[in-house]
């Protein structure tokens, strides 16, 4: 039997390991993508761990998140990001040039190519026929320093598609029917595989927003072929002399099957407030809105804003209404612009933005209290959009348009307008200028580090303790993201560069005690978290991991993991750990205290051990997944010791 893609992708790519699923495999990284949020806590372990220069084929630094400049932080973190690019040897994306994930589309991705990235929607770029995954920022660190990238070998989730999107349908509406199929942790350790004659009716940027929300299902990743359609998109974009075709093999096998017939797909929509949480538009109709927001990387593409922008075209949004436009680059800008759909969008009423992630993060453009806001961005988690008590709805284009001009939630179908013909622009805008080339080596060698007032160095970590007294200072239920975790959003992301200040805002969205009772229990041997199912869902920011850890985490355990952030985790020398029996959740308590004896040779011994609840008589057996390697570097405290223990060797 032949291979799959993503099978060709992993096998051209595979330094150690071998293709079994669950099992670890090493992998070659080509190309790294970091951008601001994750990128600064990047910089400063290329720093720590002493490396000279990016040693993959291309390494990116992408100014998008944090573009509010309300004091000096973001600004002096923008100087730092840029002077590390350039003593690194990466390009560089300056702020306003755009949203990573399109525009490293754009310049940089290619057929064949293995991205990996330290933002969880990297997957997007599995439209171009590469291997895109988002990984913790310390992961990325590693693979620009030249190191494999280690994940369990994925399951590979074929998904044949046929037919043609019907009017007032589009590629949003087929990532939230899978979302509505699987929900958002049926893709754990699976690679969506998209195949099959309904490609063709798939643009290069269709396939970019159904490989985005990937994330959501919370796959390893989503590939596309590179096909006639990819080529096109190359060639307008100048770089056809860097595709070739990589198809699936004939006969090609998948781990697991499904089929996606387009023709038959309606308006979707994800209630709030998670991306699962989909039904059709028709059933939440006549829901009034506050606001109505297009763009994002999860809408990135010419035609996901034209044809919002001929839906609205010489009418008047709603009254109360604030339709939010996000336009996702530069050069996206001017093609907007040129055809006349700014002018459109302006006319009728809507607010237009700088081109970045924005109000997807939380960073500007937060909703009212209690009102609902309709979004074309990929997560609606609670508190994400930067108001506490939000009520986010995802949807697409013609949706958020649609509804933006009747002042409620409706069904697009039912608007009475002609369906907007829109039309992919033979001659794009092709704007070279949106990532600086690498500095030579000669001339990186001489660059300082910019540090503003707000950078401080990583604190160092202890080793694993082989016996420890916890307390349980939170317990907490199923589908925990690490927007929870650690709250994204213009208060809180300004001091990602500074681990003793973003940590004063962990876990406040879940109890907005714990700080204070972390910093209580952290120099008496720290403290444990319990929850439930898909615990780290969502962004792959290491702060998630790293502030918890800073206030004294030792240990946290739970039914099971979102990947990144389980890893993460470990990364960091916080130990996971899941539940052998989902139900002794139930039997723990806040304030229990776990005792952890002889723990260090436990974990190199078995998969599984006991936990006592001290003072009761309970024990709570409890299973790790941690392979020979991730079992060293949790017992040296973390991946940033373990480097250093090996380059000391050296």
């Amino acid at each position: 039997m032949g291979y799959n893609v993503t099978q060709k992708l992993i096998n051209s790519h595979l330094i150690q390991g071998e293709m079994t699923p669950g099992s670890e495999i090493g992998l070659k990284i080509d190309q790294t993508l970091t951008q601001d949020a994750t990128g600064t806590m990047v910089m400063l372990e290329l720093e720590a761990m002493g490396v000279e220069r990016a040693q993959t084929e291309a390494s990116a630094q992408y100014v998008d998140h944090n573009l509010i400049q309300e004091d000096n932080k973001n600004p002096d973190d923008h100087l730092f990001l840029e002077s590390a690019a350039k003593r690194f040897g990466l390009h560089f994306s300056r702020p306003g040039n755009g949203v990573s994930h399109p525009v490293h589309m754009q310049r940089l991705a290619a057929p064949g190519k293995t991205l990996l990235g330290s933002d969880s929607h990297t997957c997007a770029n599995g439209c171009m026929g590469m291997l895109a995954m988002g990984a913790g920022g310390i992961d990325v660190a590693m693979a620009i320093a030249g190191e494999p990238f280690y994940v369990k070998m994925p399951k590979v989730w074929g998904v044949k598609v046929t037919g043609e999107l019907p009017d007032w349908v589009s590629a949003k509406d087929v990532i939230l029917e899978m979302l509505r199929r699987h929900g958002v942790k049926g893709g754990v350790h699976h690679v969506f595989e998209y195949y099959g004659p309904g490609l063709k009716n798939l643009t290069a940027m269709d396939r970019h927003v159904i490989a985005n929300m990937g994330a959501e299902l919370g796959a390893t990743g989503t590939v596309f072929p590179a096909d006639e359609v990819t080529r096109r998109f190359m060639a307008r974009q100048g770089r056809e002399k860097e595709w070739f075709e990589l198809l699936p093999d004939e006969g090609a096998g998948y781990d697991v099957h499904d089929e996606l017939h387009l023709s038959d797909l309606a308006p979707l929509i994800a209630k709030p407030s998670s991306p699962g949480n989909v039904v059709p538009v028709e059933e939440v109709e006549g829901e009034a809105i506050y606001q109505s927001y297009v763009g994002s990387s999860a809408n990135p593409g010419y035609r996901d804003f034209a044809v919002a922008s001929e839906i609205v075209a010489g009418k008047q949004v709603a009254d109360g209404v604030s339709f939010d436009i996000n336009p996702t680059s530069r050069q996206m800008l001017v093609d907007l612009s040129q055809n006349g759909h700014i002018a459109n969008f302006l006319q009728a009423g809507a607010r237009l933005h700088q081109a970045g992630c924005n109000g997807c993060i939380g960073m500007g453009q937060a909703p009212a209290t209690g009102r609902n806001s309709l979004r074309t961005t990929p997560r609606n988690f609670p508190g994400r959009s930067g108001t506490k008590e939000d009520s986010v709805y995802l949807c697409s284009p013609e949706t958020a348009a649609v509804s933006a001009l009747e002042g409620k939630i409706t069904d697009p179908r039912k608007s009475g307008l002609a369906y907007p013909s829109i039309v992919e622009l033979e001659k794009p805008t092709v704007d070279t200028r949106l990532l600086d080339d690498p500095l030579p080596l000669s001339e990186a060698k001489k660059v300082n580090l910019v540090k503003g007032p707000n950078v401080a160095s990583i604190p160092e970590m202890g080793e694993l303790p082989d016996e420890m007294e916890l307390p349980v200072l939170l317990k907490m239920g199923d589908d925990i993201s690490t927007d929870e975790i650690l709250a994204g959003g213009a208060r809180v992301l300004p001091y990602r560069s500074n681990l003793p200040e973003i940590s004063k805002f962990a876990f406040e969205i879940v109890d907005d005690t714990y700080y204070d009772r972390a910093m209580d229990v952290k120099e008496s041997g720290g403290h444990a978290v319990v929850a439930g199912a898909n615990y780290g869902q969502g962004s792959s920011r290491e702060h998630a991991a790293l502030a918890p850890k800073y206030l004294g985490l030792q240990v946290a355990i739970v039914e099971d993991f979102a990947r990144i952030h389980w890893q993460n985790l470990a990364n960091f020398g916080v130990l996971p750990l899941t539940f052998t029996n989902a139900d002794d959740l139930e039997k723990l308590e806040e304030g229990d205290v776990l005792q952890f004896k002889d723990l260090r040779n436990k974990l190199s011994k078995s998969s599984t051990f006991h936990v006592e609840v001290k003072g009761k008589d309970l024990q709570i057996e409890v299973e790790h997944a941690l392979s020979e390697r991730q079992i060293e570097i949790m017992k040296a405290g973390g991946l940033i010791n373990w480097v250093k223990e090996r380059l000391d060797k050296d």
